[in-house]
């Protein structure tokens, strides 16, 4: 016949037919697989590997049709990773089927968690020198990350390691360090959402850095103790001062209206990782942290808060404690001695302005949440609050701005939108509501902002040695500014032990003798407690920089600002106190 017709008819090649019929039976997942694995099993064969490749991608699209279809690819998955280490385009179709496949149902999920060569071989990935090979990657991690069990099984298998990893791989420390030149690129975006919960965070053109960083946070927010115990800290150390980074510079988009035109602007690759989710990785990464506070000596605390001499604490604690205020007064002769808060008045940056004053104390502000003292594992503390962490500051919780009216004595706060009797919602601070606090200053209100244990590192190497010195679990700080001639809190008794302790400016303090024999105790309902010191017997302390004031708890005390009290003072005061919270069991 051929020989008739006069023409040889030319014979196609085994690479145009096998691709013959990649086209004719593209609907049929069956088929190709079997192709697949007929050229698996002739790997040697030149044609075969781009066919491979040809396969992968014309059946990814089938495994959202049908789970009967997957269990064949599920099997070949090591197979083909084994190819994926030489082969970047193979590389990223198995990945892209990786990820595609773990979203298809919670049983298909574990099926591919729990098969340890192909976890092993997709964690292997992250070592490949190309872009689109991580991005794949990091893409199929994330898509096995989204049940507790694949988390676990990468967890397992040392995920955090890998993608943590920039002394080895070349390649992931020059991701990492223009994650860090681009952290001033990093904002948030929102849905239109104007919640604090809405914001996301999100890098401008770069999507590969988005990914390492929404892999990262969800597996290390995903991990226990243990396992945060078990990261190299020459690895968790790095990345948790990047995310500090980051942090940061989000903080100054905690406005919404900004990070919605973050959002517009475009060119802005957007992750899922949340304001929360960024500070709960910052948390649980400083559980390990080497750079743990460390607490000062006994003696530089004592010889801070009661004096010079060496029987100066022994006769506090026989003769004040809990029974009579005592006063420390600085005197010439300490001049020279190491002041414990002077690096905190140092990171304040003082230049005589209380408006940079204010702006030092509120930059940045963050709400910490108070731990019960009684806490025995950090993570329940975590997963109680783990949604709010990182929101801007909280009004009552974290700061307050008050004045007590000399005519009812009674409190009044600046911000009239609270009401701490029927306020169902947290009250977020704005930018806008931080600059408020400059002018109700000048209005005569007080701003007193909690948690200062947690805020300055300065601060919370004095707390836990306090608490130590006492022996009890906790011991609080909080930082008072007033203007002159104003009170900021109506007389009151606490449930805990105070030292006052005067930074800056001075302050005329009343402390009234203890109301009942009993003394308060701790988390005791204080409020509608009404305080009669008509018949009671007063004594008045007058602080000036550097003066420490002892004042028991359930002692009612008061105190205000004055100007032109002859010391040389403006008449505005700043002071720190700190609480020691004596838990019943210590009574």
């Amino acid at each position: 016949m051929i020989a008739a017709c006069g023409k040889r008819k030319r014979k196609s090649s085994s690479s145009d037919d096998l691709h013959l019929h990649v086209h004719v039976q593209v609907s049929d997942a069956n088929g190709i697989f079997a192709l697949l694995l007929s050229s698996l099993s002739n790997i040697h064969q030149p044609y075969s590997l781009s066919f491979i490749n040809k396969c992968l991608f014309k059946i990814r699209p089938s495994l959202l049709l049908s789970q009967s279809s997957l269990r064949p690819i599920l099997a070949l998955l090591p197979t083909l990773l084994s190819l994926a280490s030489t082969h970047s385009q193979i590389a990223r179709r198995v990945a892209d089927i990786i990820g595609a496949a773990s979203l298809v149902s919670l049983e298909v999920n574990e099926e591919i968690a729990t098969d340890s060569e192909t976890v092993n071989g997709l964690i292997s990935l992250l070592e490949n020198p190309k872009r689109k090979v991580l991005l794949s990657a990091c893409n199929a991690i994330l898509d096995l990350s989204t049940t507790t069990f694949g988390q676990q099984q990468l967890l397992k298998f040392s995920v955090l390691d890998k993608l943590m990893m920039t002394k080895q791989l070349t390649f992931l420390r020059f991701v990492f360090l223009q994650i860090f030149k681009r952290v001033k690129s990093v904002c948030l975006w929102s849905k239109g959402n104007e919640s604090f919960h809405s914001l996301k965070i999100g890098i401008r053109e770069d999507e590969l850095s988005v990914a390492f960083l929404n892999a990262t946070v969800v597996l290390i927010n995903a991990c226990d103790v243990e396992q945060l115990q078990n990261i190299p800290r020459s690895l968790s150390e790095p990345f948790m001062s990047l995310l500090k980074e980051i942090r940061a510079n989000v903080s100054d988009h905690l406005v919404i209206r900004r990070a919605m035109k973050s959002d517009e602007e475009g060119h802005l690759c957007k992750s899922n990782i949340g304001v929360n989710n960024l500070a709960e990785s910052i948390f649980r990464l400083s559980i390990n942290a080497s750079q743990c506070t460390v607490s000062l000596p006994f003696e530089v605390v004592q010889r801070g808060l009661f004096g010079t001499s060496d029987t100066s604490f022994e006769d506090f604690m026989s003769n004040y404690w809990e029974v009579s205020p005592f006063l420390l007064t600085r005197t010439l002769k300490d001049l020279n001695m190491y002041d414990m808060f002077n690096p905190f008045i140092q990171s304040l940056n003082w230049n005589g302005s209380v408006a940079s004053l204010l702006s030092s104390i509120l930059q940045g502000p963050v709400s910490c949440f108070p731990i019960a003292s009684d806490e025995q594992n950090i993570l329940n503390f975590l997963n109680e609050v783990k949604d709010r962490l990182g929101c801007p500051i909280i009004y009552e919780q974290d700061i307050r701005v008050v004045k007590t009216e000399s005519q009812t004595r009674k409190e009044v706060h600046y911000f009239q939108n609270f009401h701490p009797d029927c306020i169902k919602e947290p009250l977020y601070f704005t930018i806008d509501d931080v600059l408020k606090c400059g002018k109700a200053y000048k209005e005569g209100y007080t701003v007193a902002l909690r948690g200062l244990e947690f805020r300055y590192q300065s601060i919370a190497a004095i707390a836990d040695t306090l608490a130590l010195m006492f022996g009890q679990p906790s011991v609080g700080a909080n930082l008072y500014l007033t203007p002159p001639n104003s009170q900021g809190l109506a007389c009151h008794f606490d449930d805990h032990c105070v030292f006052v302790c005067q930074i800056f400016g001075s302050k005329q303090w009343t402390v009234f003798s203890q109301p009942g024999q009993m003394l308060p105790r701790l988390y005791d309902n204080l409020c509608g407690s009404d305080i009669d010191c008509t018949k009671a017997s007063r004594r008045e302390f007058f602080l000036r920089e550097g003066d420490v004031l002892y004042i028991p708890r359930g002692f009612p005390h008061e105190a205000f600002t004055n100007s032109g009290v002859g010391d040389g003072s403006t008449g505005f005061s700043l002071h720190l106190t700190l609480s020691i919270e004596v838990e019943p069991p210590f009574e």
